[in-house]
């Protein structure tokens, strides 16, 4: 392959610009990966918390929170209780499996380890410490592995 430093720096751009898709890609995901696994986590304990008060302390439990919130009946407190710890229970399952049915949490792992391997090619690229066929089977590797990364290509 033509080892001229036109032929590199044309590769030097095409890695920029991969990286600065992937960055892109990273900043909307990673977001949304912590917002899910954020609300998966705050769900399931809470849940847990709104089941174990009354597992634990019982009639005295629920005749304290009725008596706190001036509630007529334990009943209500007992349909509170169960309906919250439903809603926390679901809203965690749904988050997760969104992350899940999307891969998110691999997906960015694999972008985060595409763009740091990225960014070693391009300093071993600007150092002229490889030959340019070796970078561009390495670019191709790198960038196999992170197929869900749509280049967005300024025209």
């Amino acid at each position: 392959m033509d080892e001229s430093a036109d032929t590199r720096q044309r590769l030097s751009d095409r890695i920029d610009q991969k990286q600065q898709t992937i960055r892109s890609y990273l900043g909307r995901e990673r977001p949304r990966r912590n917002k899910l696994s954020n609300i998966s986590i705050v769900g399931s304990a809470l849940a847990a918390v709104l089941t174990a008060g009354p597992a634990v302390g019982g009639t005295g439990f629920t005749e304290a929170v009725r008596g706190i919130f001036s509630l007529d009946d334990d009943s209500i407190v007992w349909r509170f209780l169960c309906l919250a710890a439903v809603i926390f229970s679901v809203a965690a399952a749904l988050a997760t499996n969104f992350a899940n049915s999307h891969a998110l949490a691999e997906k960015v792992s694999a972008a985060e380890a595409a763009n740091a391997q990225l960014e070693g090619l391009q300093t071993t690229l600007s150092f002229g410490h490889i030959a340019i066929d070796e970078a561009l089977k390495l670019y191709q590797q790198y960038v196999a592995q992170v197929p869900f990364v749509d280049d967005v290509r300024t025209r």
